[in-house]
C-alpha cells in the first residue's frame, strides 16, 4: 500500500491556507497604513520642531528655505524632506521668515495612507481626508 496524500486532502489544505490569507492580508495592509500615518505625523512634528528651534535662535525669524535647516552646524534637520516620498507620504515644505506650512500627503491615496496632514507655524497639526 502506497503512503501519501490524496488530491482531496491537498485541496482542503490549500483552501484553508487561502482562507487564512484572505483574513490576514487586509489586516496587514491596515497596519501598514496606520504605521505610515504615524510616521508622517512624527516627521511633521520633527520638521516643526526644527523650524521653531531655528526661529528661537534667530530672533523669531523662521527659515526661508530648507537649506537653512539642513546646512546649519549642527543641522536642525538631518535630511531634506521637501518633495521627497518617505514611507508612503510625500512632503511639501512652504517656508518663509514669517512662518511655515508643511504638508504630508499619501503617495497613493488609500494604499499608503488615508489622511493628509498639515502642520503650520506654532506646531498646529491638522488632518484632512486623503485628496481633500
Amino acid at each position: 500500500m502506497k503512503k501519501g496524500f490524496t488530491l482531496v486532502e491537498i485541496m482542503i489544505v490549500v483552501a484553508i491556507i487561502a482562507l487564512l490569507a484572505a483574513i490576514a492580508i487586509p489586516n496587514l495592509l491596515r497596519a501598514r497604513i496606520t504605521a505610515n500615518e504615524s510616521a508622517a505625523q512624527a516627521t511633521l512634528r520633527t520638521i516643526s520642531t526644527a523650524c521653531e528651534t531655528y526661529a528661537a535662535a534667530n530672533n523669531g525669524s523662521y527659515p526661508s528655505n530648507e537649506a537653512a535647516l539642513t546646512g546649519a552646524t549642527p543641522p536642525y534637520l538631518n535630511r531634506a524632506y521637501n518633495g521627497q516620498t518617505i514611507q508612503g507620504y510625500t512632503y511639501t515644505l512652504t517656508l518663509a521668515t514669517t512662518g511655515y506650512t508643511v504638508t504630508a500627503a499619501p503617495a497613493q491615496c488609500g494604499t499608503s495612507g488615508n489622511k493628509t496632514y498639515t502642520i503650520t507655524t506654532g506646531g498646529v497639526l491638522t488632518e484632512a481626508a486623503c485628496g481633500g
